[in-house]
């Protein structure tokens, strides 16, 4: 008769109650967050010298990056996802993206014989059995797995084996459901937006990213789309090991190529200026490709790579660029990709009665509460839709009280749309980081009438009175 095995049963009991201390400490830590800004907006309001308000901004501000940071890195799993999001130059104060720009790559790794023991119950074979070299060190480790490099047995091959931490799915779920009830609050109070539908769909897509076949089949997709319809793909796509895809374990070719991030230092190290012309032409060069590349994917297939953060960007010789992580896709229906190729003709021309029927078109419901509001639809458009920053702004505040955000409620917004809206935040982040202020719409363009064109919305007479209009065509760097 064995007796009891109380180890196992203090690990099931605190199993079941972390997911219960994680909502605990989440509301804590929001709610200290939240009240601290809406008593400072009493503050700040009794004082009239609008430079004194911006030092008291600041201040603020960094007291609350300070606690951002810490239940971000406190909580890791989707709160680092999060971060990724809010380190964005384009989409927060100052303050909250010197702070949390160094959390997006600092997941806390799995111990190896935790990973070993995923990785050969998912494969059925001992690690010794499959590889003839295996690092234990992971290059890197994100909110829901980890990858290793290793050697094939056999070929030889370089590859990367990425594997799920245990028991990182129960408590992501948590977290998003904690999320979801704070964006309802959010939106019933303070901002008059469709919050929730943005975090049902985070939810959706995320529970999407811990089943590692259905990102293989993506990444074959996506790979498969960009190789066929270009002489040269505008971004690498990894090359999937069949054999070696389960739901929790993935194995791909190995990469050679340095993360966006790094671009800056090892330009540095080669003794160029990272500000001197040879400097500008690579990003601008890297930019395109990687603008053109999404463009492609969301106008003319409608299926796209959804998280192009910058972990998940590599440079490679000759500048070429590699894109990684196909856990976040989204697949557009042709309604919405259609809609959306006619708002990102709307947002090329300035044209805010187009950008209206755009609108209508998606299901996406506004409310004006101001006079011009046509104009105040083309800002919002491009606020959330363009990747350019308006003359003389490097900082894009949505939630300030002059944006279209404020004058113009947004009633309902599709879901599917969210994964567009975060690509393109995603995006104009880069942009900003490097320095090169680009308009998408202006560069999707062309792809935009070719993808009405092809669905018999568009004929050729149209599209020539359109193109009489002046395009831009090439990313304008620094303009």
């Amino acid at each position: 008769m064995h007796g009891f095995d109380f180890q196992e049963i203090q690990e099931k009991i605190s199993e079941s109650f972390h997911p219960w201390q994680r909502s605990f400490q989440f509301w804590v830590q929001t709610t200290n967050i939240y009240t601290g800004y809406k008593m400072f907006q009493l503050r700040v309001s009794l004082v009239k010298d609008t430079k004194k308000q911006e030092v008291m901004w600041e201040k603020q501000h960094e007291q609350a990056a300070d606690k951002i940071y810490f239940m971000c890195s406190d909580l890791g799993g989707f709160f680092l996802k999060i971060a990724q999001l809010l380190a964005k130059p384009d989409m927060a104060p100052a303050a909250w993206v010197r702070k949390l720009v160094t959390l997006c790559d600092q997941a806390p790794a799995t111990p190896f014989d935790a990973i070993q023991h995923v990785l050969e119950e998912e494969l059925g074979k001992s690690i010794g059995e499959i590889f003839e070299t295996f690092d234990e060190k992971p290059l890197g480790s994100a909110s829901i797995a980890q990858v290793h490099k290793a050697t094939v047995k056999g070929n030889k091959m370089n590859v990367v084996v990425k594997v799920q931490h245990p028991g990182i799915e129960r408590l992501m779920m948590t977290d998003i459901r904690n999320l979801q009830l704070f964006a309802l609050y959010m939106q019933r109070t303070d901002i008059k937006f469709d919050l929730h539908s943005i975090t049902k769909e985070m939810e959706k897509q995320i529970g999407y990213e811990f089943d590692f076949k259905r990102e293989a089949n993506a990444m074959e997709r996506i790979r498969y789309f960009l190789y066929e319809n270009n002489k040269k793909p505008p971004v690498l796509v990894p090359r999937v090991l069949r054999d070696m895809v389960t739901k929790r374990v993935l194995v791909m070719e190995y990469i050679n190529g340095i993360p966006i991030l790094s671009l800056g230092d090892e330009m540095a190290k080669r003794g160029i200026n990272p500000h001197g012309k040879i400097a500008e032409a690579a990003k601008h060069n890297i930019l395109n490709s990687l603008s053109r590349a999404y463009g492609q994917m969301i106008l003319k297939s409608g299926f796209f790579h959804a998280d192009p953060h910058p972990g998940n960007i590599l440079i490679c010789k000759g500048q070429e660029v590699a894109l990684l992580d196909y856990g976040q896709v989204k697949e557009l229906p042709d309604n919405l990709r259609l809609g959306y190729a006619n708002l990102v003709i709307a947002m090329a021309d300035n044209n805010a009665s187009r950008v209206s029927q755009s609108f209508w078109e998606m299901g996406l419901h506004t409310v004006a509460k101001c006079e011009n509001e046509q104009q105040e639809l083309l800002r919002l458009a491009q606020t959330l839709f363009d990747t350019k920053m308006p003359a003389g702004q490097t900082v894009l505040q949505p939630f300030s009280d002059d944006s279209s955000i404020k004058k113009i409620a947004v009633e309902a917004f599709p879901e599917e749309l969210f994964s567009v809206l975060r690509t393109v935040v995603l995006l104009r982040g880069l942009s900003v980081g490097m320095g090169v202020n680009y308009s998408c719409a202006q560069q999707w363009r062309s792809m935009a009438e070719e993808a009405l064109l092809a669905s018999g919305r568009l004929t050729r007479d149209s599209k020539r009175r359109s193109q009489r209009r002046p395009s831009l065509r090439r990313l304008r760097v620094g303009s």
